[in-house]
């Protein structure tokens, strides 16, 4: 079980549940082709939005396996919403989860991405006692293949056109890491 103190804070960011008052920023990156390219939706109209809201409104603990938490990302400086990281637990007999993010793209490029997937990481395997966590994304999401990478996780599998997205077959590349590299790392 795992319950944080919020906010939870990096070098430049807060992490903390969202809000009712995130609609605007959440719409802004939502609805963004760009955004959406590489997840299983494409862009949002705001009542969709709206209701992705509801759902991330009540995702602020994991009480039990199957369930996710899923944060806004603040610029700790400005209070700006730039994005959501999301933790999900997927097993408790095996100890395993899985980190997510999505970041506006006027804040691509400056290790934001980065330093949320560290925090979701730190969340993972010191608050919930992970033993295994990974990172699932579209094989051509190089970006964040690199920032999977940078948080030391490894390429563990690239499934070939294993779902059908957006009226096409998609690649699907792993990325795994365990509590002992993570603990070993830092």
């Amino acid at each position: 079980m795992l319950k944080p103190s919020y906010p939870i804070r990096t070098d430049r960011l807060l992490l903390r549940p969202f809000t009712p008052a995130d609609l605007d920023a959440l719409h802004a990156m939502q609805s963004l082709p760009e955004v959406t390219r590489y997840l299983y939706w494409g862009p949002r109209d705001r009542r969709q939005v709206q209701e992705s809201l509801e759902g991330k409104l009540a995702q602020t603990a994991l009480l039990d396996e199957g369930q996710a938490l899923c944060l806004a990302v603040e610029i700790a400086a400005t209070g700006e919403v730039i994005g959501d990281g999301l933790l999900f637990w997927h097993s408790r007999t095996h100890r395993s989860g899985e980190i997510g993010y999505v970041l506006h793209p006027d804040h691509h490029g400056r290790g934001y991405a980065t330093e949320t997937g560290r925090a979701l990481l730190e969340l993972g395997f010191d608050g919930l006692g992970l033993h295994r966590v990974t990172g699932r994304i579209d094989g051509r999401n190089t970006a964040s293949a690199r920032v999977l990478e940078r948080l030391g996780m490894r390429r563990e599998a690239h499934l070939v056109e294993n779902e059908w997205v957006k009226d096409e077959w998609t690649d699907e590349v792993v990325y795994a890491i365990l509590h002992r590299e993570w603990s070993s790392r830092r």
